[in-house]
């Protein structure tokens, strides 16, 4: 896969995927969201892919944020359809993609570039990360999740203050809030991500994407995810995988999945 804004590389079972606007911080276009959605979406496809990593090229940001320059002189019907079709393209997408999706916060992540952070199943930050979201010191407020995942994940009161004071939190802040998993220097964030990866790959896939969408299910308005959960529960009964696992495990022996 070849894009204009972003770079697809592969290694083992790990897909890694690096926003490339250098001289923009990696800020978030109309494109650039286009060539992620279409990129995520040829991934969570491939059976050889079990894990997909999202970062920033340069070691200064990972996303800087959205590019403000396309949508300063919108209307509010422009910008809500700004909103609405970005987090259906992109945001919400890759929360409920099947594949697990790994942020690997390589330095600013502002604005819509946490809101992509947080949208990704769970964050590594290196030490020198820094992450906000400075939209009312714009005018404006997150529009591409950014006011409910940021509650979700560090709690109402932190995230009011964050959104408020348009301020911006370190790495290590971010890992007592939550916010992130771990936190490591910037030349052991690959490594770790690949140790993590690892670790996934391990597992059943089919497993994995079940237990996405049971997780997610309790942020789901009118789902209930003790339900979703027990239907996924049982639904795993009727893979190969389970019979893999369950077998393996009576042989005491390492299970071989297939993802099926």
């Amino acid at each position: 896969m070849e894009f204009k804004n972003i770079l697809v590389e592969h290694e083992k079972f790990t897909a890694k995927v690096t926003i490339n606007r250098p001289e923009k911080l990696n800020a978030l276009n109309s494109e650039t969201i286009k060539e992620l959605h279409e990129c995520l979406k040829k991934l969570d496809e491939n059976e050889m892919v079990r894990t997909i990593i999202i970062t920033g090229s340069g070691e200064k940001a990972f996303v800087a944020g959205a590019d403000i320059s396309e949508f300063a002189h919108f209307s509010d019907k422009e910008g809500a359809e700004l909103a609405r079709k970005g987090q259906e393209l992109l945001f919400s997408f890759v929360e409920n993609m099947k594949t697990p999706v790994i942020a690997a916060v390589n330095g600013f992540a502002l604005g819509g570039g946490l809101e992509l952070a947080m949208s990704c199943h769970f964050r590594i930050a290196s030490d020198n990360a820094k992450m906000g979201l400075p939209e009312t010191s714009l005018g404006v407020i997150p529009g591409y999740g950014g006011t409910q995942r940021l509650a979700q994940l560090i709690g109402r009161g932190r995230a009011m203050e964050m959104i408020m004071t348009a301020g911006m939190i370190d790495a290590n802040t971010a890992k007592d809030f939550g916010l992130v998993n771990h936190v490591v220097p910037q030349a052991d964030l690959f490594s770790t991500y690949m140790t993590i990866a690892d670790k996934i790959q391990r597992n059943s896939p089919v497993a994995i994407s079940k237990a996405i969408e049971a997780v997610n299910a309790n942020y789901q308005d009118g789902v209930n995810g003790f339900d979703v959960e027990i239907q996924k529960f049982g639904e795993c009964f009727a893979t190969a995988d389970f019979k893999e696992g369950t077998t393996a495990f009576l042989e005491k022996r390492k299970a071989e999945f297939k993802g099926n």
